[in-house]
């Protein structure tokens, strides 16, 4: 109860955090000028500064600014040169965007079962690993990261390169590496959801110069624009007018919102984590209800929770516990049971015939997820647990 003896109000878990004042100048400065496009300036737009920043930040020699994440995984497809239908292995729990980027770059995605950690079910990845497979695009997805040692060492015994979709997991570390910086690529996102917002965009890491250079050009740096990123001249050269371009480029107000925000990554994770385990603790408590435990090599970032109904044999009774949390002020959606839910790979109707993958489909079923921002507060966090157990409890009770 709030100090008044009124019911407290239902926390805010939509809204990001207040874009940085030190963003504001600059968004003025670009404002005035009409200076949104990456590349008017000579040098030091607000863009090429993001990319600079942003690849020391995570250890890398290149990155690149895009309009999103999708945008992101579109183009470490195509800059990977893989053939026309090249056969992509992707976790079958992830975003449709995902295998939608697969498609769009002429590529085949191959589902592989997750299991109910939220992570790839090693067995039927390793199953469906065979000599068909060009590429690995691992999903981070919600910042449960899957068994990088195990996919990693079967990628690299079969010269595969592997993406890493790390858009829940700016923060995450494994075995102490930077999550993004295992595979060959990693891409990240800047939506309003993520750790940082810009609204929409996204970015691209990799160590690798053709793939950086391939990838500058078909973003849309047309012409020689290419001049204004450092380095790679003579990949830039080589590539000129023999790769399409795809214009996907992030504009400067973006990068001006953005940038302000990386020196605030580390007490965001920290703060993200701190609430998310605080509330696992509790919610793990009830025999209705189990968040799966961080793997040992993981230092989770999380921006959300995740957790399973245990007991609920029948959809009836999770989409009671739905709706008695809303009542409550706290939206929880369980992912295969929200109408055309977009994580829900029988969704995914443009793929075509779809595999049968029931550990996939019965994680969903039960699965639930909250949105769970680092700047909440412990009354918050307690509202919002509170409200998760006396859901679960009411509803098992009128099922006894």
């Amino acid at each position: 109860m709030a100090p008044d003896g009124q019911h407290r109000p239902a926390p805010n878990v939509y809204d990001a955090e207040p874009i940085p004042e030190a963003a504001r100048a600059e968004i003025e400065r670009l404002l005035s000028s009409g200076d949104l496009f990456r590349y008017t300036a000579p040098e030091g737009a607000p863009v090429a500064l993001l990319e600079a920043e942003f690849a020391e930040l995570m250890g890398s020699r290149y990155a690149l600014a895009v309009s999103s994440c999708s945008a992101a995984l579109f183009l470490a497809l195509k800059a990977l040169d893989l053939p026309r239908g090249a056969r992509v292995l992707v976790p079958a729990f992830t975003f449709a965007a995902v295998p939608s980027a697969v498609v769009h770059a002429d590529c085949v995605p191959v589902l592989v079962e997750v299991g109910d950690d939220f992570r790839v079910d090693m067995a039927d990845f390793e199953a469906r690993f065979d000599d068909t497979i060009a590429a690995v695009l691992i999903s981070h997805m919600r910042g449960h990261t899957s068994d990088m040692d195990a996919i990693m060492a079967l990628a690299e015994a079969r010269g595969v390169p592997v993406i890493e979709d790390a858009a829940h997991s700016l923060g995450t570390l494994w075995n102490g590496r930077k999550i993004g910086t295992i595979g060959k690529i990693g891409c990240f996102s800047f939506q309003s959801y993520k750790l940082v917002n810009a609204g929409e965009g996204g970015i691209m890491i990799t160590d690798d110069p053709e793939i950086a250079a391939r990838a500058v050009i078909m973003s849309g740096a047309y012409e020689h624009n290419w001049k204004k990123h450092p380095g790679l001249q003579n990949s830039f050269h080589h590539w000129q007018n023999r790769l399409p371009l795809y214009n996907t480029r992030m504009q400067n107000l973006s990068a001006a919102v953005i940038r302000p925000q990386l020196a605030e990554v580390a007490r965001r994770v920290r703060d993200g984590r701190a609430n998310h385990d605080y509330v696992a603790a509790r919610l793990n408590g009830s025999p209705w209800m189990a968040v799966p435990p961080a793997l040992p090599q993981e230092e989770r970032a999380p921006d959300s929770l995740q957790f399973n109904l245990k007991g609920f044999a029948r959809d009836e009774e999770a989409l009671a516990f739905q709706d008695a949390a809303k009542a409550r002020g706290v939206s929880v959606q369980v992912f295969g049971l929200s109408r055309d839910n977009a994580r829900a790979f029988w969704n995914w109707q443009f793929l075509g015939d779809l595999p049968d993958l029931p550990k996939t489909r019965a994680m969903l079923m039960r699965a639930c997820d909250v949105r769970l921002p680092a700047r909440l507060r412990k009354p918050d966090l307690d509202f919002i647990a509170d409200a998760l157990l006396a859901a679960a409890e009411d509803v098992k009770a009128r099922a006894a």
